[in-house]
């Protein structure tokens, strides 16, 4: 016969309270990171259905949608539209300029290879206000200061490290023999690239671009030294709006912002392979 055993250990068998403090003490762990996660969270779909509220009052004295009028009578959804458009442009250019580029430095020996790599790097490796004040000061020279136009092409400054990166780690987890079995059998080498390595590259070059959409679509510094006043996007639109303490307005369009990025990080997770990211920065 035997006994069975309780599965708590044997200290917090002879003392209750050690057990007790224990899970209280994750409980207060887990409540913790849950504030902090979704506290900001919650303080903006709050602000969104705010109508009044004034201090020392813990929630607002007035709800309502009054402010979610305003998502298609202001300039609200102009600046979506605009974002995505751009966003969507500055992907489709990325995935051209990346993919072969990307393809080369994964399979051709090139000298300095790890320079190259590292020179599409160092865009984000410094503080993003000097590299694109910098780059702003280009495109005025060139009369594209106030255009979409020069928004796309700021937008490629920082866009292009993603994919290049990215793209390198795909075509790197990808067999070379697959291609020179498919050389052998008498497929040039542009051939075998389109029928047989771009096919398996498919769900790397969709999470390249989710990762270039969002960060275009986010992205702020180089949308306000370019674009401004002219082009504005969401933003640039929250950015305006906080600056004249607009809260609602500010926290309906940070809910916007968020929404695209939720579905399309949930695509990127399904379709970025493990084998991609062990690849991820090789030269």
């Amino acid at each position: 016969m035997t006994t069975m055993r309780s599965p708590l250990p044997a200290q917090e068998r002879s003392n209750p309270l050690v057990g007790i403090g224990r899970m209280s003490l994750k409980a207060a762990v887990a409540a913790f990171l849950l504030f902090v996660v979704l506290g900001p969270l919650a303080g903006l779909v709050i602000w969104s259905f705010t109508i009044t509220w004034f201090w020392p009052s813990v929630l607002p004295t007035e709800w309502g949608l009054k402010y979610w009028g305003f998502v298609g009578n202001s300039g609200m959804m102009k600046a979506l539209t605009t974002g995505v458009l751009i966003a969507v442009t500055v992907t489709l250019l990325c995935l051209l300029i990346a993919t072969p580029l990307s393809y080369l430095l994964a399979r051709v020996k090139i000298p300095f290879k790890p320079l190259i790599l590292l020179l599409f790097l160092l865009p984000q490796a410094f503080p993003q206000l000097p590299v694109f004040a910098n780059t702003a000061a280009i495109l005025y020279r060139f009369n594209m200061g106030g255009k979409v136009s020069g928004v796309i092409m700021i937008h490629l400054v920082g866009a292009l490290v993603f994919a290049v990166w990215t793209l390198t780690a795909v075509f790197k987890s990808i067999p070379v023999s697959l291609e020179e079995a498919a050389i052998n059998l008498g497929a040039s080498r542009t051939r075998a690239f389109l029928t047989v390595a771009l096919p398996l590259a498919l769900p790397g070059l969709i999470a390249s671009s989710v990762l270039v959409f969002l960060w275009s679509l986010d992205e702020f510094t180089g949308t306000l030294l370019v674009g401004a006043p002219f082009v504005q996007t969401l933003p640039t639109f929250m950015y305006a709006a906080a600056q004249g303490y607009e809260l609602q307005v500010a926290s309906i369009t940070a809910i916007l912002l968020m929404v695209p990025g939720i579905v399309m990080l949930a695509l990127m997770e399904r379709y970025l392979k493990s084998e991609y990211l062990s690849k991820f920065g090789g030269a």
